[in-house]
């Protein structure tokens, strides 16, 4: 069973529609209970930083996320909160992942970043398995997740940021697998298939 985390941040819908076409074995909750007992978790979300994480405390659901031991997928905004913090609202994430979520320069680029890029695989990693190097996929963010020992694969959008990461159980892509056609489709295919 797969848990879609419903913390009132996400692009819920289209996740859900995306995922229907792979499983039918899932539930959109934001119980810790449901949470506990499914084998893996999608975490979306779209919006802002401090709103997601307020919600995840109101939810409780903060902490249970931090040492969850269940494979978890951040997705835009959901992999972002899985840093230590994120300039955005200046707020304390999930401390998996240790860097600060930075802003992309307006004076240099259109902000926020939307449209497609090229993704650059830099680990081997089950999440991209059988898809090219360079596959393109769809983004749409103002923040990114600076390049680090964590980053799996990368773009550039006036800087080089983090496209994917891995630390342990945890995933997180920066991209929308749900607007990316059959590679964004494949990603999550291949998190509740091998990861």
């Amino acid at each position: 069973m797969i848990a879609v985390i419903d913390y009132g941040a996400g692009n819920i819908k289209s996740i859900v529609n995306a995922l229907s076409d792979i499983t039918k074995d899932y539930i959109v909750t934001n119980k810790e209970s449901d949470l506990l007992k499914c084998d893996k978790i999608i975490f979306p979300g779209v919006g802002e930083a401090s709103f997601a994480v307020k919600r995840l405390h109101l939810l409780n659901l903060f902490t249970m996320l931090r040492i969850i031991k269940k494979p978890l997928l951040g997705i835009c905004l959901g992999m972002q909160i899985l840093c230590d913090k994120s300039i955005e609202g200046d707020v304390t994430c999930l401390g998996i992942i240790n860097t600060t979520t930075e802003m992309f320069n307006k004076s240099k680029v259109k902000v926020p970043h939307m449209g497609w890029n090229k993704v650059e695989i830099i680990k081997e990693n089950k999440l991209f398995e059988g898809i090219e190097n360079y596959s393109y996929f769809y983004f749409a963010h103002s923040y990114y997740v600076p390049i680090g020992d964590y980053t799996i694969a990368k773009t550039n959008y006036d800087v080089e940021f983090s496209a994917a990461c891995q630390k342990d159980n945890f995933y997180g892509i920066q991209f929308h697998p749900e607007k990316s056609g059959s590679n964004g489709i494949k990603v999550l295919r291949n998190f509740i298939e091998k990861c």
